[in-house]
This record gives structure tokens, sequence and C-alpha cells, in this order.
């Protein structure tokens, strides 16, 4: 019978010891929010006293620093995440996608999660504007022909088929940062220079004109998980965490 209760709140006590745990962090910033939708299950914990934050947990849980994410570039992407839920932007309430422009075009810094479930669904290689960069991304921008790729929150919106095959139309959230997507034909779409091949013969990965590239033959399947209403945000430390939402 002893066994069995302790077996029963193990799990409640591993829990809590990684809550306070994560209370003694202070290399994170604190989120704007201390409610995001997908952690309710932790209320109860902060409730009674437990200091911590609910986005260093989920970052935590789904091991994305052993792959490479930025954990300030996690919390700045669930603060707007959350925000757009509270607007009724996004349909979405569960998927995510996330672009890690401080890391290397050579890293697959493209994660696309699922926070309902705790799965990152991809990880891979996503090209940047070839007036961005070459290896690192490093200037940004929202005019017409720069060639440049922008940052901010986005909302994905209907696939098509157009010179690049199968893509899905982007919606820039941000004016200023990058509400002319739709008029520069920001879109996500495949592409045969997001490769191994391309990093091995250049040193860096094939670049776009703007858009987020992926590899060809993961261009189908991560559209199909993203489209029509979820939130995919581009991160680079230069990215100031003020939201200027302009789509109704």
């Amino acid at each position: 019978m002893r066994f069995f209760v302790v077996k029963k709140i193990m799990p409640f006590i591993l829990f809590l010891t990684a809550v306070v745990n994560l209370s003694w962090r202070s290399d994170v910033p604190l989120p704007v929010k201390s409610d995001l939708g997908i952690m309710n299950q932790y209320r109860l914990f902060y409730n009674l006293g437990v200091k911590f934050t609910y986005y260093n947990i989920a970052y935590d849980s789904l091991h994305l620093n052993l792959q490479g994410l930025s954990e300030k570039a996690f919390i700045y992407a669930l603060n707007g995440f959350e925000e757009l839920q509270q607007e009724g932007i996004a349909k979405n309430d569960s998927i995510i996608t996330i672009i890690d422009f401080d890391q290397p075009s050579t890293s697959k810094r493209m994660y696309i999660v699922d926070l309902k479930n705790y799965k990152v669904l991809f990880n891979t290689w996503v090209a940047h504007g070839k007036n961005t960069g070459t290896l690192m991304a490093s200037s940004f921008g929202n005019t017409m022909s720069s060639n440049k790729s922008s940052l901010g929150f986005y909302l994905t919106d209907q696939p098509y088929y157009g010179d690049n095959g199968y893509s899905l139309k982007l919606i820039g959230l941000e004016k200023g940062i990058n509400d002319m997507a739709l008029q520069r034909a920001i879109v996500l779409h495949g592409a045969a220079y997001v490769s191994q091949s391309s990093i091995n013969q250049l040193g860096y990965l094939g670049r776009s004109f703007g858009c987020p590239a992926v590899p060809r033959e993961l261009s189908r399947p991560i559209i199909e998980t993203i489209k029509e209403g979820s939130v995919l945000f581009i991160y680079n430390s230069s990215y100031a965490p003020t939201i200027r939402y302009v789509y109704s």
C-alpha cells in the first residue's frame, strides 16, 4: 500500500523539483505574461506560491536547447503566440513555427512545434534572403525588391501553386517590420538550394529573394501542417519584442 502511494505521488515530486530548480534561473528574461494558455496544467503550482515561468518549462520539456533553439527566441515566440490567440488573430491554437536567424544557415534553424502535444514536428534548414547575409543573417528589410528577409510575427494563409511549386502565403503582422510580405510575395516554398549539397558546395545554404525557403522534399508536409492560420515567428537578436499588429 505504501509503495502504491509513493508511486502515485512521484510524478508530482519530480515535477515540483524541476520547478524549484527553474525558479533559481536568472539568465533568461521573464515573460510579459504569466498566463500561457498551453501551460494551464501548471497554474495550480503557481497559485501555491512556486515561482517559475511556464515558458522555461515548455522549452526544457521539448529539449529545444539540444536542437539549438535560443531560449530567448522561444520566449518571444510564445509571448506573441499567446497575444495572437487572445486577439483572435491566430486560428491554430497548437502549432507554432519558429525560425532562429541568430544561427548560421548551415544549422537546422526552423522549428515547428506542437505545443499541445509537446512535440517538435519538424527541425530543418531554412534559407534567408540573398541580401540578408551569406552564412549569417544580419540585414533585414521590409521593402519591395530588397531581397531581404523580414523578422517578426506572421500568420500563415492559403497554399497555392506558383513558380516554386506548392507554396504558402504569409501575412506579415508587424507594421514597418514585415507588413509588406504579401506585396513582396514573401512565401514559404521548397527549393533545391536548401540542402546539404548546397552547403557542401558553397559553405553556406543557398539563399532566396527574401522567402523562408525549406528543403523541397519537406515543403508539402510542412505547408500542410502549418497552413491556414498558424503563427510563424522569425527571430534575430536585433528584433525588438514590441508587437504592432496590422492584421484584422
